[in-house]
């Protein structure tokens, strides 16, 4: 019978990261969380984002959608139907639309009200709830997805 103990790592101690690297990450990971915490506990408001840039287009849109992917854009204004995307083409506007009913639902605000589809200088286009003042840049998730936002704006 072998009463010697197994060791728990099988690689040779050259192939190992040295442990001072492994306690140096940690360490690094444990500042910046710190840091985190401190900004947001104090307050501390965003700083280094891009200029918002002047608006060059400006659609008001309602967006509707469901967890399969379907969704529907229509006229902010007059109602009428822009786009009706089915459940293999919808995915994106419908995850967008989930994201501002979350931020109106967390805020307790009208869920009917208008989103705003806008293109702004530098060719950046955004979307904006004016209602809970959330907004994201489209181009940030992918050309294919800012392509179909990019398509509703141009519309008629």
């Amino acid at each position: 019978m072998n009463t010697q103990a197994q060791p728990r790592i099988h690689a040779k101690p050259e192939e190992l990261v040295p442990r001072l690297l492994v306690r140096a990450m940690f360490t690094l990971v444990a500042l910046v969380l710190l840091i985190v915490s401190i900004a947001t506990l104090t307050g501390r408001p965003v700083q280094n984002t891009p200029p918002a840039g002047e608006v060059i287009r400006e659609r008001a849109i309602h967006l509707s959608g469901d967890a399969s992917g379907a969704a529907r854009v229509l006229d902010g204004t007059t109602g009428a139907l822009i786009a009706d995307f089915p459940s293999d083409k919808g995915g994106f506007v419908a995850g967008i639309e989930r994201v501002i009913a979350r931020n109106r639902g967390l805020s307790g605000t009208d869920m009917s009200a208008p989103v705003l589809l806008q293109l702004r200088a530098g060719n950046r286009l955004s979307i904006t709830d004016p209602v809970t003042g959330w907004s994201a840049e489209l181009m940030g998730f992918g050309a294919s997805n800012s392509r179909v936002f990019a398509r509703l704006l141009d519309q008629p």
